[in-house]
């Protein structure tokens, strides 16, 4: 749940200190949404709704507690302020790396197919696709927290523009693909 509030989620405060958690993901990722409802319910143990947008779905929970979970929460969007994670969400991240990067590669990433067409100096042209990840993010500090649990899995990746992430050798799409599963 961390990782999905870090890619697509925020919270309201509202009257007497109500908490709105939402999470908005795109309709064409209804496991996404079925996985983001089934965690926010085991949180905290309340109801979860789901408010239909257009081209959309927020899934959403009340609470008195939600900044509690989620002391990231603060003025602003969250590329424009520091996110850090409190010592005992650190914990829990390095325990479960691969859960904490479904989030944000579910939420702001993609899995590709990479095309290349190349000429030989012969003139002969080779033609070869491969898969590839990306998570793009504005956000440095969410960047670098997706690092590092990359790192803890041991799955290479690079930067391969400064707001996004690249993870394309085989081996190491292999191993993504086996930590987070398929993006549904």
């Amino acid at each position: 749940m961390l990782g999905m509030y870090l890619g697509d989620g925020h919270i309201v405060v509202g009257r007497r200190g109500v908490q709105s958690l939402s999470v908005v993901g795109d309709d064409g990722w209804p496991g996404i949404l079925d996985e983001v409802k089934a965690a926010m319910g085991g949180l905290l143990g309340g109801a979860v709704c789901r408010v239909r947008r257009i081209g959309c779905t927020e899934v959403k929970s009340y609470s008195k507690h939600w900044t509690c979970l989620f002391p990231q929460h603060g003025p602003g969007m969250k590329h424009t302020r520091a996110i850090r994670l409190e010592p005992w969400q650190q914990r829990i991240v390095e325990a479960h790396p691969a859960p904490f990067l479904q989030g944000p590669f579910h939420a702001d990433g993609c899995r590709a197919t990479n095309r290349v067409r190349a000429r030989r100096s012969d003139g002969t042209v080779t033609e070869y696709a491969y898969p590839r990840w990306f998570l793009a993010n504005t956000s440095e500090d969410i960047l670098r927290l997706a690092e590092d649990a990359l790192d803890l899995l041991r799955i290479a990746h690079r930067r391969n523009r400064p707001t996004s992430l690249s993870v394309a050798r085989r081996e190491a799409v292999a191993a993504l693909d086996a930590a987070i599963g398929p993006k549904n």
